[in-house]
């Protein structure tokens, strides 16, 4: 690998960076390159104003003058990985092991040795994925019945829990949205460095990451996005010294402060110095010299800012603590009494009464926390997975957040907690009548994150296509309407999308052609009811008015038996389906969603079950501990007919992250619904359109809903939901429009029947969005289904929609009638209902 120099900073710009540092002022990339080379005098100021930025910080925190540090034991699970970082004395090969993982016994062991020290965190440090890389690791997994290196990491941070007490807090590397949902139930905290942003040490022959696919920048910073969207406590930091230049560790301290204001989830920043190590590729690398570690710690902390927990292992800075105190940090990280440090074996920690001797020298009380930061502690929901609570509450003063150094960790059960009920329940009455509480809930503007850094992903599509291109696409719209999904085709369908007056016209009126074609003219309709059965949710979809907290006046939870009352109700009213969905509510206990589907079974058995989006399986999955296929299995098992493909929005990340925050990747919910599928489960597709989306990003939905229509032939249905904006959060935050356009609705209805001919016969249009009127259009322009009588509806009503909560069939009808049409009842999926 080639060596990068930037040009040195002149004397003249660092002292310009200092003076705009020293007036508060906002820096940007050049200006924090050129203070990393501050030394002397200059490095005295930096360090000064570093340093009254961090006591700021702890005042406002409530602990000025507070020195944090963990009292943890180091776990070292698994020594083999499947990178080859060139720095790394941790990973090894199979035969210099006596195993290629610890025992679980083995695991415990060194635990309960900690816990009798008063240790209260756990630390798990173990090698990226090292079955994949090492047959040894793979069948010692296969012998005891661990799909993977995380099933075993998961299942002994359960037993350290329950028999010791002690806090795990997990570094296995980089995971997936779906991996971190399965481990936060299980670990207040989890940590990955970054390390660093430089992608040429890790794609450049030579680097010290060549060769490690798991240490490419871009991957770990989705895993930072990703531990942010699921509401991990998290741990990051960067490694200096590794052949990055200033500007590129300016830029990783950078995108670590993105990642944080946009989900608030990095605990702490760790800003560690290369330390060379016999018997490496980098052993004759230079160690990051300690003014150059100073100079970068007093950076991060101007620019992450006083709120920032910043940490530099103590056993690394060559007892220089009054230096590193200086800079800026609040932290000295895990401390252990019992294990080495397994990653720097050759650097003991400091003994504790000796780290609290220099931190106090420096005018500063050392005070041990727990490996979850006290500002997630305090705050619990949504960051704490309540399994997890009385763990950590055990150990935790409840006024400050930190440890109660005096306590000593005892094993407890890792369960479910006592299931509460109540709230306003009536919501799917009063909705209608006394309406919301307010127009937003109490938490607005923290859990959504920094909506400045929203606002900054939105992105604008291309310009639609000229008249031209219009009439190209009413052409093939005309003698192949599917081929307008093919990419050849994208302008012609882009064009559509945009068409208006007479060319909108005709777009309808082809749809409408089609639709008599495939379907024939019947308008149908299904008698059900909707049962939310709690919209307690800590998700922070940013377009969601529906989710409350649970001491939110609308907040509510129903029980088991008041849903099977519900599902009672609506057959005795002439329902032969009921639609359950809720928010992904932290005291859902494991096993409820199947006990909901058995209670209406037992109660109603003629009764169809369409229950359960994809987000609420998945994260009911990962809680269980249990692949999604055995989880689906499960509800198949206790009755689930069909499952409603909602919590799709638009299946493109890029508008999925500023739109949902931290539901599931559109790779997540193709997952779902296609094992569902598999499974023989069928379920809806639906798209969510009109706020801060563009019609490419629509054309590459109904591509993905195709892909999967191909694939497994399970959609019953497609739905089109427009967005409705009225006391939708990203729309309060001035982010989103307000809504689609009436042009927009016709066109979008009418796209789905064409785009997904051949594919999905059904289009069904939302009386609930669009009102009646508006309905009887879409019915004219390419659709053929109402949905159903829903009896409740709560999701749509929150969020403002003014068209009421339930329709009768009288009315459905009425519907068809308007758009000449008759009218005739299905079964949920499309089979003719008995008369």
């Amino acid at each position: 690998m080639a060596d990068r120099t930037d040009p040195a900073p002149t004397e003249a710009s660092v002292q310009r960076a200092l003076r705009r540092a020293a007036t508060g002022r906002a820096l940007d990339v050049a200006e924090a390159t050129a203070l990393l080379a501050a030394r002397g005098a200059e490095l005295d100021e930096l360090l000064r104003i570093a340093g009254e930025i961090r006591d700021a910080g702890l005042r406002d925190a409530g602990r000025p003058g507070v020195v944090t540090y963990s009292k943890k034991v180091f776990i070292p699970l698994t020594r083999l990985c499947r990178d080859r970082c060139h720095y790394c004395t941790f990973a090894t090969v199979p035969h210099r092991l006596p195993a290629a993982f610890l025992e679980q016994d083995e695991v415990l062991a060194i635990a309960r040795q900690g816990a009798a020290l008063g240790c209260k965190e756990a630390l798990f440090t173990l090698g990226d994925r090292p079955e994949e890389r090492w047959p040894a690791a793979r069948e010692w997994l296969d012998e005891r019945g661990y799909d993977s290196t995380l099933d075993y990491l998961r299942a002994c941070a359960v037993a350290v829990l329950e028999e010791t007490g002690l806090l795990p807090h997990l570094n296995p590397g980089v995971l997936s949205w779906s991996e971190l949902q399965r481990l936060k139930p299980v670990a207040p905290s989890m940590g990955m460095m970054l390390e660093t942003t430089a992608t040429r040490l890790w794609s450049e022959p030579g680097g010290p990451h060549f060769g490690s696919p798991d240490k490419e920048p871009a991957v770990r910073l989705r895993v930072l996005d990703d531990a942010g969207r699921v509401g991990v406590p998290f741990t990051t930091g960067i490694l200096i010294g590794i052949g990055e230049t200033p500007a590129e560790r300016v830029d990783a301290i950078f995108a670590i402060r993105r990642a944080h204001r946009e989900y608030g989830h990095l605990q702490e920043v760790i800003v560690q110095n290369f330390r060379a190590k016999p018997d490496t590729a980098m052993r004759g690398m230079p160690d990051a010299e300690l003014h150059d570690l100073a100079a970068t710690v007093a950076v991060a902390r101007l620019l992450l800012g006083p709120k920032a927990r910043i940490q530099a292992p103590p056993n690394l800075i060559e007892g220089e603590y009054d230096l590193l105190l200086r800079a800026g940090i609040d932290d000295w990280g895990g401390v252990s009494p019992l294990t080495p440090d397994h990653v720097n074996p050759e650097r003991p920690w400091p003994q504790l009464d000796e780290l609290a001797r220099h931190t106090e020298k420096s005018g500063f009380t050392l005070r041990e926390r727990l490996t979850v930061y006290p500002e997630y502690v305090r705050a619990g929901d949504p960051w704490l997975d309540h399994r997890l609570l009385p763990h950590v509450n055990a150990l935790a003063d409840p006024e400050t957040g930190l440890a109660v150094e005096s306590a000593r960790p005892v094993g407890r059960p890792w369960q479910e907690p006592d299931e509460t009920y109540g709230g306003r329940t009536d919501l799917h009455v009063t909705i209608d009548t006394a309406g919301r509480t307010g127009d937003r809930r109490g938490d607005f503007d923290s859990v959504y994150g920094d909506w400045s850094e929203v606002a900054g992903k939105v992105t604008a599509g291309a310009a639609p296509g000229g008249d031209a291109d219009v009439r190209a696409g009413l052409r093939l719209a005309a003698d192949d309407p599917a081929a307008l999904l093919e990419p050849r085709h994208a302008e012609l369908a882009l064009a559509l999308f945009g068409a208006d007056g007479p060319a909108l016209d005709e777009l309808c009126r082809l749809a409408d052609d089609v639709r008599r074609d495939a379907v024939g003219d019947d308008v149908t309709y299904v008698v059900n009811r909707n049962i939310n059965f709690s919209n307690v949710c800590y998700v922070g979809c940013r377009f969601c008015a529906f989710a409350q907290r649970e001491r939110d006046a609308d907040a509510f939870r129903l029980s088991v038996e008041q849903v099977a009352d519900r599902a009672e109700e609506a057959w005795a009213a002439g329902a032969t389906e009921v639609c359950l969905q809720g928010g992904i509510d932290p005291k859902m206990p494991v096993t409820g969603y199947a006990d909901l589907v058995r209670a209406i079974k037992a109660r109603v058995p003629g009764m169809h079950v369409h229950a359960f989006s994809p987000m609420e399986i998945v994260t009911a999955a990962a809680k269980a501990g249990v692949p999604v296929r055995e989880w689906l299995t499960r509800l198949r098992e206790a009755g689930l007919d069909t499952i409603p493909g909602t919590a799709a929005e638009i299946l493109d990340d890029d508008v999925r992250w500023v739109l949902t925050k931290g539901k599931l990747p559109a790779a997540a919910w193709v997952d779902v619904v296609s094992t569902a599928h598999e499974l023989g489960i069928r379920s809806s597709s639906t798209m969510m359109y009109g706020h801060v989306d563009h019609p490419g990003q629509w054309l590459a939905h109904f591509r993905v809903l195709a892909g999967v229509q191909d694939r497994t032939g399970g959609f019953t249905e497609f739905v089109a939901l427009p967005f409705v904006h009225t006391n939708a959060p990203i729309y309060l935050a001035g982010i989103a429009r307000p809504g689609p356009t009436w042009r927009e609705n016709r066109a979008v209805h009418a796209m789905a029947r064409l785009l997904l001919h051949g594919r999905i016969d059904n289009i069904q249009c939302s009386w609930v969005k669009l009102g009646d009127a508006g309905t009887v259009a879409m019915l004219q322009g390419g659709c053929n289904d109402l949905g159903g009588t829903l009896m409740e509806e709560t999701i749509s009503r929150m969020a403002g929609s003014g068209n009421g909560s339930a329709r009768t069939e009288e009315q459905l009808r009425a519907i068809a009638a308007a758009a000449g049409r008759p009218a005739r009842k299905r079964t949920t999926a499309y089979g003719h209902h008995p008369a």
